[in-house]
């Protein structure tokens, strides 16, 4: 679990491999990711938009930006928590994502919540059986 905090704005990630999504003999690998973003702040803060640092194994980078998650912009009032679920495939059965939400407050700032670091990766005894 990937859990950070900025100007009040929590970030709570949790990743998990999707076998039934997945051919890994075609090198595909499909990883699902829950994010929870939560308002510690005192101040309402909009989510506009995303970017996110993609990794695989072999050190290729891909960078993914867009207009909010999940097609929506979420306002978040002190207190509240906005939850989705994505999905990211790869071409390896480990890789490593992180990034940033641009976030607006009601007075105009702006500032970058920070999304720590964290894994999609194959479990160790899905890996084996993968290899073998």
């Amino acid at each position: 679990m990937s859990v950070t905090i900025t100007e009040g704005i929590l970030v709570e990630v949790q990743s998990a491999f999707v076998p039934e999504r997945s051919t890994p003999e075609a090198d595909e690998f499909f990883f699902a990711y829950t994010v929870r973003i939560s308002n510690t702040g005192k101040r309402t803060v909009q989510l506009v938009s995303r970017h996110w640092v993609i990794t695989d194994s072999h050190g290729r980078v891909e960078e993914v930006r867009g207009a909010g998650v999940v097609g929506k912009q979420p306002v978040l009032q002190p207190g509240e928590s906005f939850q989705y679920t994505s999905a990211c495939p790869l071409t390896t059965p480990y890789g490593t994502m992180h990034g940033s939400y641009q976030m607006v407050c009601e007075d105009g700032t702006q500032f970058d919540a920070a999304i720590a670091e964290f894994e999609l990766a194959v479990p160790t005894e899905s890996r084996s059986r993968l290899l073998n």
